[in-house]
């Protein structure tokens, strides 16, 4: 993950138009720059044609160097709506090291009036885009945004896509010489197939050369305006290409599920209404089953739940996928209603005990102040609105979530199908479609099966061994007062405390290892109040709770895994993954080139933990572009971490070389 990703620093010329102060170059020409990026990228890539062959269900994939203002995204956007047919998809990626603050991309923007029905769009999503990669949805679910915001190539070299036309639109080679690599041009390469075009502006003859060989056939055409000549690639292969596949096969994607593109979910929870989402969005016909009487029954009914961030310096895979999931989450909430669904109130996590401060501190020189920043005990205390003990770390862009809501509003899509009371004991694959069994009937067929039921995804006999394990959070809730209606922001210690909502304040939660019961208990209240004196001694006062045998609670269990990385991916038969690569077990670095035995269509979303609100929105977007063999929401080294079959791995290459 990349430190302290910086916006842009720009400055503004006599014609309102931005020039980078990093690079000492233009965003775009003066002089006609959307009829530029036609003639560059959209003609030289043939996309007016492209676009309208694309059938029902197909989608194409534009990647690009340098998002900037983001124009040529919108002129492709704009193509795309004016000639694709209604069940085409349109996906975008595109790298930026320095992202543009809201506030520019805006400014920008209002340059080209043309486009601002789709630049409207955009500037209402462009929010908590922070290092890594950060997935913006528009058009409901038509056209797709991936940002991977860091240097380039770093960036591409963990993408998992088959581009289908490149937009090469950095800063000019003399002014940006790290991004006009060989080694950029062999992410380039290695992510194109037979058939990729690419458009840049750039003619200089290192690019050209960098280009030939990585495969590209390329041609120099006459520029426009002040610009003399720009070049068009069509991609023919090489076999001296330096950069080639090296994805191991147990987290390749697994062959497309032949049959229609249907799916069960299995859970109602955050993570299966999340994945119907994500699926429907995409033209899937999804059945949603629940063994209770309605959606967000168990951990996902709470009142409220926090986005919490919980972070390392190191940029570790659970980090990478927690600053991924928030932004997307963030941005989602940004379709609910505030104030009864969410609130974007911002969140303090206090720093207790000199170990909290030291890994605040360390937070704080790895992360952007737009993501997180120190504050010091009077400031803690005016964001809270309320006397605190101790300063520590202020999320600005969180705040708390009504789930219940949020699950609510992924599953009103119209190809989701919602089946209560319909508990699934067992999966059965028959002619090709997972049949879902109660006792001896089948409640409901079709080929592709998600399991997204938390720890009960270990009740099936092809998700038994997964590691998954249910612990017991009981919360407390505490009506407003007078005094305590105040209170601003979420407040986190060793628990934390919400603001109001419909008159009370969830405070919680308790960590019980050894019951898995539903029932509230007055003891977990207790440890709830004491962690609301560990908040603050001043808001306990004024919320001037009952006795503990008085006090309403809610539990849920919620499920988690050895590492804390949930556990999203296909599915693998395992009895046959051990046989076929059970080298590891001497060579834990063997090459294991046998196709990995998957389970057709199986599919699991689990093990979310106390995260969910952030990592399971994201995860149902891995699961859709597992299916859809399309890019990858996260990181590639990030998608392997959460991949079931990390497991499998770890427990054959343990020992690996001591015999």
């Amino acid at each position: 993950m990349p430190s302290a990703i910086s916006t842009a620093q720009l400055d503004w010329d006599e014609n309102g138009q931005p020039r980078s102060r990093v690079f000492g170059d233009v965003y775009f020409s003066s002089q006609a720059a959307l009829e530029e990026t036609r003639y560059v990228f959209l003609e030289q890539n043939r996309l007016e044609a492209r676009f309208a062959a694309l059938m029902d269900g197909e989608h194409l994939l534009i990647g690009e160097t340098g998002f900037g203002t983001g124009m040529n995204f919108l002129a492709a956007w704009r193509l795309f709506d004016a000639t694709a047919k209604p069940g085409a998809r349109l996906h975008f990626v595109s790298t930026e090291k320095y992202p543009l603050t809201r506030e520019d991309l805006q400014r920008a923007l209002a340059l080209w009036p043309e486009l601002a029905p789709w630049a409207t769009q955009l500037l209402g999503a462009y929010q908590a885009i922070h290092p890594g990669a950060q997935r913006l949805g528009f058009a409901e679910g038509r056209v797709t945004l991936t940002l991977l915001i860091g240097d380039a190539q770093a960036q591409l070299s963990q993408l998992s896509a088959q581009v289908d036309a490149w937009f090469l639109d950095g800063f000019a080679p003399a002014k940006n010489p790290d991004m006009w690599t060989p080694e950029l041009f062999a992410e380039v390469g290695r992510l194109s197939h037979e058939g990729t075009t690419l458009g840049t502006f750039s003619a200089a003859g290192t690019v050209r050369r960098g280009l030939i060989a990585v495969g590209f056939k390329m041609k120099r055409l006459p520029g426009q305006g002040k610009k003399w000549e720009i070049m068009r690639g069509d991609f023919i292969g090489s076999p001296d290409a330096a950069a080639i596949s090296t994805a191991k096969p147990w987290f390749a994607y697994p062959p497309t599920v032949p049959g229609p593109r249907e799916a069960l979910v299995i859970g109602a929870g955050l993570a299966g209404c999340a994945t119907a989402y994500s699926l429907a969005v995409r033209g899937w016909k999804v059945t949603l089953l629940e063994r209770h009487g309605q959606i967000a029954h168990e951990a996902s009914g709470n009142p409220q739940g926090v986005l919490y961030l919980k972070l390392s310096a190191h940029g570790t895979a659970l980090s990478q996928m927690i600053v991924s999931g928030f932004g997307y989450t963030r941005r989602w909430l940004e379709r609910l209603q505030q104030g009864s669904d969410w609130e974007g109130c911002g969140v303090l996590q206090l720093a207790t005990t000199a170990a909290d401060a030291s890994r605040q501190n360390a937070l704080a020189d790895a992360f952007a102040p737009e993501l997180l920043r120190l504050v010091d005990t009077a400031e803690a205390s005016s964001l809270a609105s309320v006397p605190l003990p101790a300063g520590g770390l202020y999320f600005p862009e969180g705040g708390w979530v009504h789930p219940p809501a949020l699950c609510a509003a992924l599953v009103a899509h119209p190809g989701i199908t919602v089946k209560p009371h319909q508990d699934v004991l067992r999966l059965e694959r028959e002619n090709e479609r997972w049949l879902a069994m109660a006792a001896n009937e089948v409640i409901a067929s079709a080929p592709v099966a998600v399991l997204a039921c938390a720890a009960q995804v270990r009740a099936f006999e092809h998700t038994a061994d997964l590691p998954l394990k249910p612990i017991r959070g009981q919360i407390t809730r505490l009506p407003t007062t007078a005094e305590s209606k105040v209170l601003s922001t979420v407040v986190c210690a060793e628990g934390y405390v919400a603001p109001a909502r419909l008159g009370e304040h969830t405070l919680g939660a308790s960590f019980d290892f050894q019951r898995l019961d539903n029932e509230p208990s007055i003891a977990e209240h207790t440890q709830n109040l004491a962690l609301l004196e560990g908040i603050s001694p001043d808001l306990a006062r004024r919320l001037a709770p009952a006795a503990p045998e008085q006090l309403v609670g809610r539990v849920g269990l919620r499920c988690t895994s050895p590492d804390y990385l949930p556990i999203v991916g296909p599915v693998a038969d395992t009895t046959a993954f051990n046989q076929a690569y059970q080298a590891l077990q001497r060579n834990a670095r063997a090459a294991c080139d046998a196709p990995c035995p998957w389970l057709p269509g199986l599919y699991v979303n689990s093990g979310h933990g106390s995260r969910g609100l952030i990592t399971a929105p994201l995860s149902g977007e891995l699961i859709a572009a597992w299916l859809e063999h399309e890019p990858l929401p996260i990181p590639g080294n990030v998608a392997e971490s959460c991949h079931p079959n990390r497991f499998s791995v770890r427990k054959l290459s343990k020992g690996a070389g001591k015999n």
